[in-house]
């Protein structure tokens, strides 16, 4: 036997055949389903503690900053590379050879990872001068901040290590895993806050610790179903493995892309500390609402369909490659439409329900409802350029949506100066779902203009379906909702049942009128 072919020990693990695109995604929108509950209640516990207090700000700069690179090198750049090649190793190559880049990866990676965290952790206190200029006006604000930031930024090399670990399971069609590993963090910080909070002279430094310590149970909750696989072996420097340069490669532009939003990212957080206390949180806790439905489902099916467009790109199935799009696309339109409708409708009952509880007052409702609404005019965007971008990321084109995105980045550096004086923190939320827009719309133009995705049969008839069912409920949920000032008054038994009965009401309009217009569920076969 050659040192290339497999043993009997290493026998490759096969995807399975059983699952189809949309039982994988429902899958992987229960499980994350779950975690964003979960994350709800852990803002809940946060809001009730700590409201928009500045110690709340702070934490929320300290947890932004770790994410920032997170999303560069964990959801964004490095698994918009690593799956492509990954998924061709496992085309087209041995069992031995996916474990070796698996391998070298991960020693690669968390090399790197490690430099950078030291860096980050040494250079704390500036990191909080650039990110949070609006600080300095409280010094004892901005210290808080860069201590806990010392504390968080290890997260960054735990968490993306993690991501490797999900990479590689969900091109194993192996989706539940990582979908329910974020439950983790969200537990971490519910028991943080309600047991570790009275051990710190600042109690919101339990926070930051809770952060850290999720980091670690991430990573080891995953590390076993890799060996179960047979595809973990001892992470080794890898910088010149021919898979690892190729994934650098595919990896620079798509880095450069992702932090290109980052970038506007962070600059929503400048501007946002600038203004009265209470913004960042303000935006943080709408933004958070939106990430609801982003999550369960846009993330989810984007997630799901990586290693299948992959495959349809490496084995030159061109149709099969724009169908699989275009399935996605109509499932984030019959989902993501009625969920940015109802997000705008109800913010203020939304709000008060989930965090208008000890330290969050009347204000900070009405104020979060505005950046609400503003998110949920981009809500089906942002689920859109999930969905879109991996067309083509999966061809091993990361080049392009790095030009789209710095198109988009640059429109809502101006959106954010321009909306900022006349509408404060909810203009930088409308400026960031403008932008998402023009991004998503940019990302499907290229797509239609190179030939490799045409909009199959069926879209005029399914908008039209789309229009009655929102309409009406729209109608339906309009109707039986009650004036805000009831909301603010009532207790959390109150607000729960009323909004259980709104979005059950409002689901089963949507449902029903869909159904009685000729919908049926093999419509979503794929």
């Amino acid at each position: 036997m050659s040192e290339t072919e497999p043993s009997r020990q290493e026998k490759p693990a096969k995807p399975s055949k059983s699952f189809g695109l949309l039982r994988s995604s429902v899958i992987v929108s229960v499980m994350t389903l779950l975690s964003r509950v979960l994350g709800l209640a852990r803002d809940i516990a946060i809001a009730n503690y700590f409201g928009s207090k500045t110690e709340a700000d702070a934490f929320f700069v300290a947890f932004k900053i770790p994410n920032f690179f997170r999303r560069l090198f964990a959801e964004g750049a490095f698994s918009q590379a690593f799956v492509p090649v990954l998924t061709e190793y496992h085309t087209k190559r041995s069992h031995t050879e996916v474990k070796e880049l698996i391998s070298r990866t991960m020693g690669t990676l968390g090399g790197v990872l490690l430099i950078l965290s030291s860096i980050g952790i040494l250079a704390a206190p500036l990191i909080i001068h650039i990110s949070a200029p609006g600080f300095r006006k409280v010094p004892e604000t901005l210290v808080l901040t860069a201590e806990m930031l010392q504390i968080t930024f290890p997260y960054l090399m735990l968490i993306s290590l993690t991501a490797l670990c999900g990479s590689v399971l969900n091109s194993f069609n192996r989706f539940a895993i990582p979908a329910f590993t974020p439950v983790l963090l969200n537990v971490a910080l519910i028991l943080a806050t309600l047991f570790m909070t009275p051990w710190f002279d600042e109690p919101v430094m339990a926070l930051a610790y809770g952060v850290m310590l999720a980091g670690i149970a991430q990573l080891c909750f995953q590390l076993p179903f890799l060996v179960r696989l047979q595809l973990f072996s001892w992470p080794r420097w890898g910088w010149h493995h021919e898979g690892v340069q190729r994934i650098m490669k595919l990896m620079v532009p798509a880095l450069f892309g992702a932090s290109v939003y980052q970038i506007s990212v962070l600059f929503d957080t400048v501007l946002a500390s600038l203004l009265e206390t209470g913004s960042i949180s303000w935006l943080y806790y709408s933004e958070r609402l939106t990430q609801l439905p982003q999550g369960i489902f846009g993330i989810a099916i984007a997630t799901v369909i990586l290693p299948s467009l992959s495959r349809k790109h490496a084995e030159q199935s061109s149709e099969s490659f724009s169908r699989t799009i275009d399935w996605a696309l109509k499932l984030v339109c019959l989902v993501g439409i009625p969920s940015a409708l109802a997000l705008f409708i109800l913010a203020e009952p939304l709000i008060a329900t989930l965090f208008h509880y000890g330290a969050m007052q009347d204000s900070d409702v009405f104020n979060a409802a505005k950046s609400l609404r503003a998110y949920t005019l981009g809500l089906v965007a942002f689920m859109l350029i999930k969905v879109l971008a991996t067309g083509y990321f999966s061809r091993h084109d990361t080049k392009t949506p790095v030009r789209i995105a710095i198109k988009a980045m640059f429109a809502s550096m101006i959106l954010n100066v321009i909306l900022v004086i006349p509408l404060k923190h909810a203009g930088l939320a409308l400026a960031t779902s403008l932008s998402s827009l023009l991004n998503a719309g940019m990302l499907y133009w290229g797509l239609h203009r190179i030939g490799v995705f045409k909009l199959q049969p069926g879209w005029r008839l399914l908008s039209l379906r789309m229009l009655l069912a929102n309409s009406l409920m729209v109608f339906v949920v309009y109707k039986l909702m009650a004036d805000v000032s009831f909301w603010l008054s009532w207790g959390w038994i109150d607000r729960a049942l009323q909004i259980a009965l709104l979005v059950s009401a409002g689901v089963l309009a949507y449902a029903a009128a869909l159904f009685l217009s000729g919908f049926k569920p093999r419509h979503l076969a794929h």
